[in-house]
């Protein structure tokens, strides 16, 4: 079955960095656009970054264009999320999934909290 497994969330201080990875399993990684999307308390989930299957730059909304950047290893069935100049407002826990206008699966992982405080 589909498992999504994210990491890599932490505490950071405004400004500052994290990498998170999504290691994925149970379907042909190399053959679906994957994506990163986020949910932070009270508010829906949103999409924040996606590539395509054979990786690139990457697709992003306005809130993190220039700060988050997304990449894949498909040899190692994972997609990574390089996020710089943390904000407060990225602190939300946040999902990987295949699929690129909309996630493919409904079994979502279980997340990786990201807070951005001082």
């Amino acid at each position: 079955q589909v498992r999504l497994v994210e990491s890599g969330g932490g505490l950071v201080q405004p400004g500052g960095s994290l990498r998170l990875s999504c290691a994925a399993s149970g379907f042909t990684f190399s053959s679906f656009a994957m994506s990163w999307y986020r949910q932070a308390p009270g508010k829906a989930r949103e999409l924040v970054a996606r590539i395509t299957s054979v990786g690139g730059r990457g697709n992003y909304p306005d809130s993190v264009k220039g700060r988050f950047t997304i990449s894949r290893d498909n040899a190692k069935s994972t997609v990574y999320l390089q996020m710089n100049s943390l904000k407060p407002e990225d602190t939300a826990v946040y999902y990987c999934n295949a699929g690129y206008n909309s996630p493919l699966y409904d079994a979502w992982g279980q997340g990786t909290q990201v807070t951005v405080s001082s």
